[in-house]
């Protein structure tokens, strides 16, 4: 089995832009990772993590080696992930 890799990414996404993805006006979200890669990934992903202030924190998109994501989660933003 070959291993993960990754990318952190941080969001800061206001609720009213968030709407337009639970929505459906926008179906994927597209940022630039930490290392300065670009992700685009389902907005669905983001549905567990949205709070009032809508989503905000660091997360960690990991894939294989084929580019499927195998996990998408939110991580402590100080730690070495």
């Amino acid at each position: 089995m070959n291993p993960s890799q990754y990318m952190v990414i941080d969001l800061n996404i206001h609720p009213d832009e968030y709407l337009r993805h639970y929505r459906g006006k926008v179906t994927q979200v597209v940022c630039r990772a930490r290392d300065g890669r670009t992700v685009r990934f389902p907005s669905a992903l983001l549905q567990r993590h949205v709070t009032h202030d809508g989503v905000h924190g660091t997360f960690r998109l990991e894939f294989d080696n084929n580019f499927k994501l195998i996990a998408f989660n939110r991580v402590d933003p100080s730690s070495s992930v």
